[in-house]
């Protein structure tokens, strides 16, 4: 029989053990009612565990609760970043795409699995709400499932329900859930975003990570037509487009007419945009990073950002001065995938600056390296775009360099002349 627990103060005892590891939804998905209940009760469970948030946008977790708690991640984004300046968050740098194997065969051990679900509809299924991702795979192993029933979180369409069965404990709530910051591009972000949005043709399906810059292209993609989507995350600027009547995905190569997402990040409308609607798709991280998935998507333009990328198309997507800031994530399985697809278009974007530093840089060490120069493909900058598919390392530094801030150029050209004998 499923616990019925007490919303304002949910007790947690004998549903984690010492030696687990808790995984729950993340980023606007998160039960914040219970991964706060946790970290208030951390003590009570007998001893250490372990616990997986993903992306965290909440208060939950704080440097301070590694007394009982070890904290793992793939990413060192949100809240997170306190974590890993403590010293205390231990990442686990792996493709997106890894994760389903690897919950599966228990080399990413789940034992309890919290999520925050939508109330079940006339049929009696729980939605996954605002989240599907790794948790499809997640919740096949799991001993225990423990859930927030927010009646606030979105009702959505996809790959996997549950059932009242399903579940050990329930919490019942009535919550805004959490919102992803809101980013507002600058002048040299939508500068980035013209010259990206000129690349893109009519038909294209899309894929973007998150930030600023994909923000911003998708801000300037209003004159397109027929775009589709696959990506593991939408937000906002989706919503806007298919209301615009840009996005209708009627030239998707593989699930026509609808959009097939893992999870979303953005404000209440974009949470408002997905409810109980049947043209977004929920589907697990299998289906929306498979390679075998996207090597059937045609016109696939992935679009995603970094932190710095060298004159030979190396990309650092992950740290900062030492820093953990970013991801491996999904970015290398998409670009692959673009790079592959007939009519593809494999995107990284940054501006080339930050602060007076370039961010297109002479060599990023090999400790740093997130996507390798045999996998590069087009990056842009606020200065134009760069195509480095099919070229040699001499041509690559002359186009890379083309698009460096003016004030770094020669700089470059003497770094690439000592450094690399180019």
């Amino acid at each position: 029989m499923t616990r019925q627990l007490n919303p304002d103060a949910p007790d947690l005892s004998g549903l984690i053990r010492p030696g687990d590891t808790v995984l729950w939804s993340q980023a606007d998905a998160e039960p914040v009612v219970l991964t706060r209940a946790l970290a208030a009760q951390r003590a009570a469970v007998g001893g250490r565990f372990t616990v997986f948030p993903g992306i965290a946008l909440s208060d939950a977790l704080a440097p301070e609760q590694a007394d009982c708690i070890d904290f793992v991640s793939y990413c060192g984004t949100g809240r997170n970043r306190a974590l890993a300046k403590a010293g205390v968050l231990d990442i686990l740098p792996c493709h997106y795409s890894e994760f389903p194997p690897m919950i599966r065969s228990g080399a990413l051990k789940v034992d309890v699995l919290m999520l925050q679900l939508a109330p079940p509809d006339e049929q009696g299924r729980y939605s996954l709400g605002l989240a599907h991702e790794y948790l499809v795979a997640a919740i096949g192993k799991a001993r225990t499932i423990i859930a927030e029933v927010n009646d606030q979180c979105p009702w959505t369409h996809g790959e996997r329900h549950l059932r009242e069965e399903d579940l050990a404990a329930v919490v019942r709530t009535s919550r805004p859930p959490l919102e992803s910051p809101k980013v507002e591009p600058g002048p040299v972000e939508d500068a980035i975003a013209a010259h990206v949005a000129g690349l893109i043709p009519d038909g294209a399906t899309l894929q973007f990570g998150l930030g600023a810059i994909p923000e911003a292209i998708l801000s300037r993609l209003g004159g397109h037509r027929d775009l589709g989507v696959h990506s593991g995350t939408i937000g906002d600027g989706v919503a806007r487009l298919v209301e615009a009547g840009v996005i209708t995905n009627a030239r998707k190569s593989i699930d026509p007419g609808v959009i097939v997402t893992g999870m979303v990040m953005g404000s209440r409308r974009a949470h408002a945009f997905v409810h109980r609607n049947p043209l977004v798709q929920f589907r697990g991280t299998d289906y929306t990073h498979g390679a075998d998935v996207l090597a059937r998507v045609e016109r696939f333009a992935a679009l995603n950002s970094a932190v710095e990328v060298d004159l030979t198309g190396q990309v650092n997507a992950e740290l900062v001065g030492g820093t953990y800031v970013g991801a491996v994530g999904g970015a290398l399985d998409f670009l692959r995938a673009a790079r592959r697809s007939p009519g593809g278009l494999p995107i990284v974007a940054l501006p080339s600056t930050a602060g007076a530093n370039s961010r297109i840089v002479a060599r990023i060490g090999a400790a740093t390296v997130s996507t390798p120069r045999s996998d590069a493909g087009i990056v842009v900058t606020e200065h134009g775009a760069a195509d480095l598919r099919g070229l040699t390392l001499r041509q690559r530094v002359a186009r890379m360099i083309a698009i460096a801030a003016p004030a770094h150029r020669e700089q470059l050209e003497r770094e690439a002349h000592a450094g690399l004998g180019i």
